[in-house]
């Protein structure tokens, strides 16, 4: 089996104007093979994810039926408020104990204010074990030399196509180039008596929620081979949109949209209009293969890798807490990783797994949605956010500029105004990297 090295998400931009108070770190742990965890009154977890409510539940149960004193409070909110609320409490303090999942570029804010507990030795061991964990994941999972999550699963796009409406089209394979993209996207747009899309060809994100809109921008701007951050020799971070590749990849979405007419940003979109036949193909991540499961599952599809790589996002458990409730937090965290719950999280929810001595050989061969994610080239290549604290505010800048340029039709036409606007994305963002002192040369 070939499961990436490479770690989903989307970030909220949200600002901290609470004052910030220091959590004490954790005292040790007592989750290891065969120990009992440790008892607390009450541990809160919070995901921003609901679709992974089931598979939490299922490891509260398990440890409850362990030491019924634990009780485990299971908290999946959609990602943007998840993350609001999470600035809220750590900032506060109020919260109590948590177990907190989240991306390491969003924990980095909080890290950097000592707002998340350290992990006890024990736990650090096995994060840093290169038997249960690739590089890319332990070094998201730590910060200043030490241990303070524990990977649990990633994002990774891949593209998603209806296999029926490929083959109503005459269209027997993938697209394998983003020029493909657009010529299939017209072969599979589905239009009424006057012309008008009802069913798009391709569901490009054009509305919805802030940076994910940056993102699903950056993962077609990697196809050119343009990324939204450069980092340079000296460390340090550009935004890089007013170039080649990031004018062919907004000209793209332009096209699409006002000239090819093949979706619209009043149609339906994302997983939703993939799973009710209203869009031919798009890009997301794993996760959906799951919900297809439970949602569509006479739903024909496949998926495939994109033509030159994806984006790679690891999602990691932190705990906000202290004492015997530290304890049960970590524990819960440990035992979110044994290797019969992430195979149930790949078989019933869809996301990858980030732990690498597991086999998941099974599920995969059972649903060949997986495919695209796991079956890739040599050169695939993959990107991912970088960690640092202003990431939330420039790819949300960055988004609302966007979306503001995706309804205008005489951009499409215009290519010094597409120019014009990939300088005033990359000014805006740059000022955000300087005023933090990480803009790069």
């Amino acid at each position: 089996m070939k499961i990436s090295s490479i770690g989903r998400r989307q970030f909220a931009s949200f600002a901290l104007s609470s004052p910030l108070h220091k959590l004490l770190a954790a005292a040790g742990l007592t989750l290891l093979a065969g120990v009992a965890p440790a008892q607390a009154q009450k541990i809160s977890i919070w995901s921003g994810y609901p679709e992974m409510a089931p598979f939490y539940q299922r490891v509260a149960d398990q440890l409850k039926a362990k030491n019924p004193s634990l009780q485990f409070s299971i908290e999946a909110i959609p990602l943007r408020e998840h993350e609001k609320r999470v600035a809220l409490a750590l900032s506060s303090g109020s919260a109590g104990a948590l177990v907190i999942e989240m991306a390491p570029p969003t924990a980095n804010r909080y890290l950097s204010n000592n707002l998340l507990v350290k992990a006890p030795g024990n736990v650090a061991g096995f994060v840093t074990d290169t038997k249960n964990y690739a590089p890319f994941f332990i070094q998201g999972a730590s910060s200043g030399g030490g241990v303070f999550g524990v990977p649990l699963f990633r994002g990774q796009g891949a593209l998603f196509y209806n296999t029926d409406m490929f083959k109503a089209a005459g269209l027997s394979k993938p697209p394998a180039t983003m020029e493909e993209f657009s010529t299939y996207a017209e072969k599979l747009t589905k239009r009424d008596a006057s012309g008008k899309p009802t069913v798009s060809g391709w569901s490009m994100r054009l509305s919805g929620g802030g940076q994910g809109i940056a993102e699903k921008f950056w993962i077609n701007m990697f196809q050119y081979s343009g990324n939204l951050l450069t980092q340079g020799a000296d460390g340090k971070w550009r935004v890089t949109v007013a170039n080649e590749a990031g004018r062919k990849t907004l000209k793209q979405y332009l096209v699409n949209v006002h000239k090819l007419k093949v979706v619209t940003p009043e149609m339906p979109a994302d997983a939703d209009a993939f799973e009710r036949g209203q869009t031919a193909m798009f890009i997301r991540e794993s996760w959906v293969i799951g919900d297809i499961a439970q949602k569509a599952p006479k739903l024909n599809y496949a998926t495939a890798p994109l033509p030159r790589g994806t984006i790679g996002l690891p999602t990691n458990l932190y705990v906000s807490a202290k004492g015997a409730e530290a304890d049960a937090s970590w524990t819960f965290a440990m035992a979110a990783n044994e290797p019969d719950n992430l195979i149930w999280l790949l078989k019933n929810v869809g996301w990858l797994p980030n732990r690498q001595n597991v086999d998941y050989s099974p599920v995969i061969k059972s649903n060949p949605g997986f495919s695209g994610f796991v079956n890739y080239p040599k050169d695939h290549a993959f990107f991912s956010l970088p960690s640092i604290d202003p990431i939330e505010e420039i790819l949300t800048r960055v988004a609302s500029k966007l979306t503001a340029a995706f309804p205008k039709a005489g951009l499409a036409d215009d290519d010094k105004a597409i120019a014009a606007l990939l300088v005033e994305i990359e000014n805006e963002g740059n000022a955000i990297l300087n005023r933090e002192g990480l803009l790069g040369k």
